[in-house]
């Protein structure tokens, strides 16, 4: 009798053992060190590293915390795409950020523009969704009919699309990206399709191999932008549009922001550096455009929102060809009260502590060492402006009780003031 308990105890063991290894191949609630497909949600401890072999999904109301220094290490063969149904919190700090990346043999030249794993892919259903000293690189592939997001009716839902490093579409959500870095992507590194949201202290760079925008907001978006670095995205650094007829009305107010190189990787209409379109309402102040192609653009067909805001933006252009096209009264610039746009080549140099302003505008290799803090001579140092309002003053409470405030406006222009 004895023998035959010990059987059956085997037996049952057995039985639960290859359940709880059915579930877990779809199911990941580990917090330490390990892999996860499927359904994930809890907490991913401090420092561990999780390898994600196929899609992943946070389902509607569960909450996926990632904690500092956690790396997110994707499968290039997989190219897996994290869906957001609920919600999800990236917390990094400066010297532990979270990544999202690909193991090292795959971080080269070769794959530069990324398309080694798809995007983050939040739904109307996630409420909450935050990336501080957060890492985002080596994304953007391409869908196709078996994509997870396809099959689900998630970003543009057909296949052959890029998809971008964030996708985040809850009108009714709270978004916010803060002292990140987007870099290596194949196109867009965000399409926002509404919410209450602030992007600050983020840098993005190497992205966009025909297309592609480093923030791109369309109708549903109340955002505040700033402080932020973007450096030769192959379009615009902001597009600003009110497409999607969703309420309320994208209203972005974009400050203090510095652009570098922006849209001559692709020579057309809307290649540059800030567009406007389809009754988006705009507030542009204290932005620094350097050698980038155009400066603040409209769309003539679908011009941007009459109550409109544009004020002490500056303009350096190292040569004659950058200067003359960024004036107003021709390609539809929009010129601001206050700006500083010089006529001549080489006017109105921001004096960056260490950028060579002669590098080629169609360079899209980032250095690192590179330092885009003004120097204490800057002319460009007491020419902001500081009187206006922002959305997010008194900042964005999220769930877990953390409150994130919009960065007070500057009275230098540009992303970065003398360094500390």
């Amino acid at each position: 009798m004895k023998f035959k308990q010990i059987i059956a105890a085997i037996a049952l063991t057995a039985v639960v053992f290859s359940g709880c290894e059915k579930a877990n191949i779809d199911v990941d609630t580990t917090p330490t060190s390990g892999s996860a497909i499927g359904e994930v949600s809890g907490v991913w401890a401090k420092g561990s590293v999780h390898e994600i072999k196929g899609d992943i999904i946070i389902p509607e109301g569960k909450t996926l915390t990632i904690e500092e220094g956690v790396t997110v290490l994707m499968d290039v063969t997989a190219k897996p795409e994290i869906v957001v149904k609920g919600n999800l919190y990236a917390l990094g700090t400066v010297e532990n950020p979270v990544k999202f990346t690909v193991s090292d043999a795959y971080r080269t030249a070769e794959n530069k523009f990324g398309k080694l794993w798809g995007g983050i892919l939040a739904g109307p259903t996630c409420a909450e969704l935050v990336l501080d000293h957060t890492i985002l690189e080596y994304g953007g592939a391409t869908t196709s009919d078996a994509s997870t997001s396809v099959k689900m009716g998630l970003y543009k839902a057909v296949a052959g699309e890029n998809l971008p490093a964030l996708w985040f579409s809850n009108v009714n959500g709270k978004l916010v990206v803060q002292n990140s870095i987007v870099r290596n992507f194949q196109e867009d590194c965000t399409y926002i399709e509404g919410g209450k949201i602030i992007f600050a202290n983020n840098v993005f760079y190497t992205t966009g191999v025909t297309g592609g925008e480093a923030m791109n907001f369309k109708s549903g978006c109340l955002a505040d932008v700033a402080n932020n670095l973007v450096y030769s995205t192959n379009t615009n650094a902001l597009k600003l549009s009110n497409s999607g007829d969703r309420t309320p009305q994208a209203y972005i107010i974009a400050y203090n922001n510095t652009m570098v190189n922006t849209g001559w990787r692709r020579p057309t209409a809307k290649g540059g550096s800030i567009w406007l379109e389809a009754t988006v309402r705009a507030e542009l102040y204290n932005n620094l455009f350097v050698n980038t192609r155009f400066g603040v653009k409209r769309d003539p067909k679908k011009p941007e929102d009459a109550r409109s805001k544009y004020s002490n933006n500056w303009y350096y252009g190292y040569d004659q060809t950058t200067v003359t096209q960024f004036q107003p009264g021709a390609n539809d610039i929009v010129a601001g009260v206050n700006d500083v746009r010089g006529t001549a080549a080489g006017a109105n140099d921001p004096k960056f502590v260490n950028y060579p302003l002669n590098t080629p505008v169609i360079n899209a290799d980032f250095n690192t060492a590179w330092d885009f803090h003004l120097q204490g001579n800057s002319p460009a140092l007491a020419k902001g402006i500081t009187t206006f309002t922002r959305h997010h003053k008194a900042g964005i409470t999220t769930a877990n009780g953390i409150t994130y405030v919009s960065p007070e406006p500057a009275a230098y222009v540009g992303a970065y003031g003398i360094k500390l």
